[in-house]
């Protein structure tokens, strides 16, 4: 009798990602972390006093805290050997032509700023520590909207990064948390007026060029009452054989009635730890939208957090995770409900193969406050062999007595009466596989604009194929 077919999925083609650039940057820092490095990358950004103060304390904190006792093994992390600035050979420019030219071909390879000529109100890109370019169509500016890097920000609108700066994400909130505060470097700055649509998205890039370094942008933004926006992130980086780091951080204030959708495409090497802190404080009436592709990494821990604080806040997240070998991916999602009507939809999907571990992690919290809140969390994992491990590990704190919340979780692998369903309906088997596996990750393809559809599609790259045992 013959075997049954198996399913084979590629993993992802990181042939364009992997491209690296001889290191030509103009200054890194010593490696390690220590106040005397604090005070370098201050010095050379022109830090404010109460900046410089700031770093100094989150170092302090840094160093009183214990790494986390959950989640992936961090052990392999040594900030020891990690340089915490790199300094590109580069200065920040709305000029695309003065980019150096080992830099724009870079981001011309990934895309950059090819798609903003057809599909984007503005493009940041940053390149190791430093944003290098920075451009946002003439319109919106007349509108008011201000998209900036994060030192322009500081230098031009202190007052107002300063009101909320690691406000939604203090030090104090774990160790990577006080890391970030003290070495953060990069990041864009958005803020957009009251009333204002923003018509076409925003997109920062993030990309790390320098072998056993870290990067620490730090992404704030601001969208006023009834305003909106779409703001995209990508980020990757060439592989080495020695870790790299990646701790940044987003904070998102969404006020009464504004909308904002935050889409991130992740694609770091397998040679990074991907500890990042997202967190967004929805207001009376506002919309959070999260959605979420993690491909890349050795380690990630990401778990973008809705505190839902105004009455009939709303958040919708949707997530895909791809876990293939050497990868412990550890992602997620958390929702705080802290006023009454406040409402949530958590949707994730995780893939897991040769040996790849992905753990869907969730938190759930309804305060005394939040009455009549609704949440409903689905998680579905697909392990494409008998290596790998798909864990979901949901937590909810339900305080009130009048909520709505619920939690489903379904791990399996291709079901043999399904690939029997569609091949009797004259469906290739190949074919019906391939269906398969590209309909359980459709969600996410769905929610992103058509043109970032096509490059996740790149990024997957999920090719099946039948093979005889």
């Amino acid at each position: 009798m013959a075997e049954k077919k198996k399913t084979y999925v590629e993993d992802i083609e990181r042939t364009l990602y992997d491209i690296r650039n001889e290191d030509h940057s103009a200054y890194k820092s010593r490696s390690g972390l220590t106040e005397e490095v604090v005070r370098d990358i201050s010095r050379r950004k022109k830090d404010p006093e109460w900046m410089l103060e700031f770093r100094l304390k989150s170092l302090e904190v840094y160093h009183s805290l214990a790494l986390p006792t959950w989640g992936p093994d961090l052990s392999e992390l040594n900030m020891d050997d990690i340089v915490t600035y790199v300094q590109p050979d580069a200065r920040m420019t709305g000029n695309w032509k003065e980019v150096p030219e080992d830099i724009k071909d870079t981001f011309d390879r990934l895309g950059i700023p090819e798609a903003e000529k057809t599909s984007l109100g503005g493009v940041g890109a940053q390149y190791d520590s430093e944003v290098v370019y920075h451009s946002i169509q003439e319109d919106m500016v007349r509108q008011g909207v201000i998209y900036t890097d994060m030192e322009s920000a500081l230098r031009e609108h202190e007052d107002l990064v300063r009101e909320y700066f690691m406000t939604l994400v203090p030090p104090k909130d774990h160790k990577f948390a006080a890391l970030h505060g003290a070495v953060w470097s990069g990041g864009s700055f958005v803020y957009v007026p009251a009333g204002v649509q923003v018509e076409m998205p925003l997109q920062s890039y993030f990309r790390l060029n320098a072998a056993g370094a870290g990067q620490f942008e730090h992404t704030l933004i601001i969208v006023e009452p009834g305003a909106s926006l779409h703001f995209i992130e990508g980020c990757s980086a060439p592989k080495y054989n020695v870790t790299n780091l990646h701790a940044g951080c987003v904070e998102l204030f969404v006020k009464e009635g504004a909308r904002l959708r935050y889409s991130t495409i992740e694609n770091w090497s397998r040679n990074m730890m991907n500890l990042n802190t997202k967190r967004a404080l929805v207001e009376k009436d506002g919309i959070i939208e999260w959605v979420s592709g993690s491909f890349g990494s050795h380690i990630s821990c990401l778990y973008p957090c809705s505190i839902l604080h105004g009455e009939n806040a709303r958040c919708e997240f949707t997530g895909v995770t791809f876990a293939s070998k050497g990868q412990h991916l550890d992602t997620g999602a958390s929702v705080i409900h802290a006023a009454p009507h406040t409402s949530a939809n958590i949707n994730t999907r995780t893939i897991s193969k040769s040996g790849g571990k992905a753990t869907y992690r969730s938190a759930v919290k309804v305060t005394r406050r939040a009455d009549h809140a609704k949440c409903s969390v689905n998680c579905e994992s697909l392990m494409l062999d008998n290596l790998s491990r798909s864990d979901t590990l949901p937590v909810m704190d339900i305080e009130g007595d009048e909520a709505d919340i619920g939690h489903e979780a379904r791990i399996g692998r291709i079901s043999d009466e399904a690939i029997f369903y569609l091949t009797s309906r004259g469906i290739d088997e190949e074919e019906a596989r391939a269906m398969i596996v590209r309909g359980f990750v459709e969600p996410i393809a769905k929610e992103l604009p058509l043109e970032y559809a096509l490059e996740m599609n790149n990024l997957v790259n999920i090719e099946l194929e039948g093979t005889m045992g």
